[in-house]
């Protein structure tokens, strides 16, 4: 057997794996041992690839719709040709813009696959490229550029006295980091703090907050004023760091601990012991959720407010604390648009596509529903999708499937004939990440604060006439006649070309079948360089008081809540999460895989006992869950660390999605982001 070192694609900690292959079959999985943030470490999805790479439902040869909603084998080349001249018939009536380019999830491990999209994107023309990041992730990073001025994350955590492990739930949905913080706080050299309204398993470890959804920030602002109050805050650094700071002593004055406590739910304390723990330990950092603060009404001043907490302690750029990211450089592949036309979204939600004259190559894919319906500002009638299911994961499903309706030309991309794909004119069959050569592991600076890549080395041949992403859009660039712009024809040039910047080479790569530290990580003991306008932090930001929002964290209550909508809460009395992770699927993916599937059959939605027997309900009794968008139906489980009154619902099941009950016009006002973490509902016995 042959052993070929590379790293996983299905999900952001793309963990290192030592591939077997007997006679081309991929025929046996391990973990890498040598990969410095998995260690070895394999999750179920990661251990059943081989049934992943081989499943019969699989794509294999480009597909057309027929008139009667079958679907027919067809060529490359008439795929190829059938796309190019309706785009460009759609270009000369409608202009460029009038081609919308929408990338899922899977391209942010597949570096290529975003890159060349929009290399493509720019190419034709068209502003708009939207993806997942328009509800996900993005405002994260753009909330603490507009802090800090670059971007931060939490060091390794070796080095970390205190993790804050803030509405995540990392042994679901990032196993190596949660196993790292478990053994670490059984050996004695971590101590965690759990904030969540679902007891998580870690939370068994360390001191845990348990407030009502969508009020952490009101959480965060009383910290803070127990932070200054008692005189524990980083007091010399903050003065001199910290922009607005007069300003915000005076804020927070509003929210003292007895007050937020009556909020959150949660004794004023508890808050207070919580506080005085973070801001006395220095090595301490936040871990955040993907998608959990960022999916709230005061979206993108909860990841303000957390990176300010992390100021006021003193842990920006100390060791254990938040660092800069440190990135490796790679050729931009964008070319110029003519910004004319700005992307969907832009005009509703400026700083989303640009921060201080920098420009975010993304529009926000939540409008996009509404703007194929209305054409307003203007026509959207084309859209290919690659990697990803937004029929599932988007906002009122059944609006994006009318949208869907109206254009003239559907494609997708894609590995199987998931839902979006069920709906299309035409599906390319995409390779697995198995099937390619790529640069891998770049997110784990991101993750884990090591500045580690490697290369994706491709284990076995395509299956069938499967193309990888990056082929794909070149070869489509080609025949409508943009060849200029896609001039390389092997991994090995192309790849050359991308690490072009980085200083390194695609043979030094091939040199390193366990990846490398593509820089020395250096933390100094003063701040480096904030690039912000004030070259400070900014606590009270002039860029958001500049667009009519407030320039600094204030608590907001969800549009739908107790105490914001109580008429409609009496009608709908319990508070709906939507978006929990189980270990075996990432997002939509995966549930076709039989052996995964066993783990977790069917989509249920974990409820308190006490909450369930006030309402009739019984553990594992199929139900009805409605809000006043919509309904859908699924079985409950009990879950005794579920805050009482609240009820959470997993993500990606087409036949119970959640994505059902949310409003799509319920967006935070500053990013776009989708309100569906703290929304009321019902349950109903069937």
């Amino acid at each position: 057997m042959e052993l070929i070192k590379t790293d996983c694609a299905l999900c952001v900690n793309c963990c290192g794996l030592d591939c077997y292959v007997e006679d081309g079959k991929l025929v046996k999985i391990e973990g890498m041992k040598e990969h410095p943030a998995s260690h070895g470490l394999l999750c179920s999805k990661g251990e059943k690839l081989i049934e992943y790479q081989y499943s019969p439902d699989r794509i294999l040869h480009p597909m057309k719709k027929l008139p009667d909603g079958t679907w027919e084998r067809i060529t490359w080349d008439e795929a190829y040709d059938t796309i190019a001249s309706k785009l460009t018939q759609i270009k000369e009536e409608f202009g460029p813009e009038a081609l919308a380019l929408y990338c899922g999830s899977v391209a942010v491990e597949h570096f290529e696959a975003s890159a060349f999209l929009q290399r493509f994107k720019a190419a034709y023309g068209t502003p708009n490229f939207i993806s997942v990041e328009g509800g996900c992730f993005r405002s994260r990073i753009l909330s603490r550029q507009m802090t800090f001025g670059r971007y931060t994350v939490p060091d390794e955590l070796e080095f970390t006295k205190l993790a804050v492990v803030w509405g995540h739930n990392p042994e679901e949905s990032m196993k190596p980091l949660g196993q790292k913080m478990r053994d670490l706080v059984e050996a004695g050299k971590l101590e965690l703090i759990v904030i969540d309204p679902k007891k998580i398993p870690l939370a068994e470890l360390g001191m845990y907050l348990q407030p009502r959804p969508g009020t952490d920030l009101a959480l965060m602002l009383a910290m803070a004023n127990v932070m200054i109050t008692e005189n524990i805050y980083a007091k010399e650094f903050i003065e001199e760091w910290g922009h607005g700071f007069d300003k915000f002593k005076e804020h927070v004055k509003q929210y003292p601990p007895e007050k937020v406590a009556e909020i959150c739910d949660i004794p004023a304390i508890e808050i207070k012991r919580v506080a005085r723990k973070m801001a006395t330990t220095k090595g301490m950092a936040v871990y955040q959720g993907t998608a959990t603060l960022d999916r709230q009404i005061t979206n993108v001043q909860n990841h303000r407010m957390i990176g300010i907490l992390m100021a006021l302690t003193g842990n920006i750029d100390v060791p254990g604390g938040w660092i800069p990211f440190l990135p490796f450089f790679t050729t931009d592949l964008r070319l110029p648009v003519d910004d004319a036309k700005k992307p969907m979204g832009a005009e509703e939600f400026p700083l989303f596509y640009e921060l201080w004259g920098r420009q975010v190559p993304y529009g926000q894919s939540m409008v996009m529903s509404k703007q194929v319906l209305t054409e307003k500002p203007y026509p959207i009638k084309a859209l290919i999708s690659s990697a990803g299911n937004p029929v599932v994961t988007l906002p009122d499903p059944n609006k994006f499937k009318e949208a869907l309706k109206k254009l003239d030309l559907f494609v997708v991309i894609d590995l199987y004939m998931n839902e979006t794909a069920e709906l299309a004119d035409m599906v390319l069959p995409a390779c697995t990440f198995l099937e390619t050569t790529a640069m891998g592991s770049y997110t784990v600076q991101g993750n884990y604060g090591v500045p580690f890549v490697m290369l994706r080395r491709k284990v076995v041949e395509p299956l069938g006439e499967c193309k990888t992403d990056w082929i794909i859009w070149s070869e489509l660039g080609r025949k409508m006649g943009m060849g200029e712009h896609f001039p390389w024809t092997t991994d090995e040039e192309m790849l050359d070309m991308l690490f072009q910047p980085s200083g390194f080479t695609f043979d030094h790569f091939k040199s390193q079948p366990n990846g490398f530290m593509y820089r020395s990580k250096v933390i100094t003991t003063t701040p480096q360089k904030f690039r912000t306008p004030s070259g400070k932090i900014e606590i009270y930001s002039d860029t958001l008081a500049e667009l009519g929002h407030d320039p600094m964290p204030t608590f907001i209550e969800p549009t739908e809540s107790p105490v914001s909508t109580p008429e409609l809460a009496k009608e709908y009395p319990l508070i709906l999460m939507t978006g929990s992770r189980v270990e075996p699927f990432i997002h939509t993916q995966l549930r076709q895989i039989s052996s995964l599937r066993a783990i977790i059959p069917e989509a249920a939605a974990d409820i308190n006992p006490s909450t369930a027997d006030k309402f009739g309900v019984r553990d594992n009794e199929p139900v009805k869950i409605s809000t006043p968008v919509g309904s859908i139906k699924m079985k409950v489980k009990y879950n005794d660390g579920m805050k009482l009154g609240v009820i959470s619902i997993p993500h990606g099941w087409s036949e119970a999605n959640a994505c059902e009950l949310v409003n799509s016009e319920h967006l935070d006002p500053i990013m776009g982001y989708p309100e569906d973490k703290a929304i009321l509902c019902k349950i109903e016995r069937l």
